[in-house]
């Protein structure tokens, strides 16, 4: 895997871990509904709000090479879209090394 991928999957496992955090405010604060989180895509200046049910939340994080994005931000050569509606899309790294970033630095395991 090329340095350039290393960062893409670096910087989705740091958001990954800010949206974890937001999921276990609004747990602790007893919401349950829509909450927004942030674009968990490769781009270090991307901040984009999407807005997530926490069930849809954890439907993500049960896979832990998925990662939530604003519809339109995958990176192509190391995620395929796998699911998409109009308030976001999600991904799943392809190669094994990216894949491989995103297990080894998943906060649930």
């Amino acid at each position: 895997m090329d340095t350039r991928q290393q960062r893409v999957g670096k910087n989705e496992v740091l958001f990954r871990d800010v949206n974890e955090r937001i999921k276990d405010i609004n747990r602790d604060m007893g919401y349950d509904e829509e909450a927004d989180f942030i674009c968990e895509c490769g781009n270090p200046e991307c901040a984009a709000p999407i807005s997530l049910r926490l069930v849809e939340y954890e439907a993500v994080r049960a896979y832990p090479t998925r990662f939530a994005i604003f519809p339109g931000h995958e990176i192509r050569d190391v995620e395929d879209v796998v699911q998409q509606t109009d308030r976001f899309s999600v991904v799943e790294k392809v190669p094994a090394a990216a894949a491989r970033i995103a297990i080894e630095h998943d906060p649930r395991a």
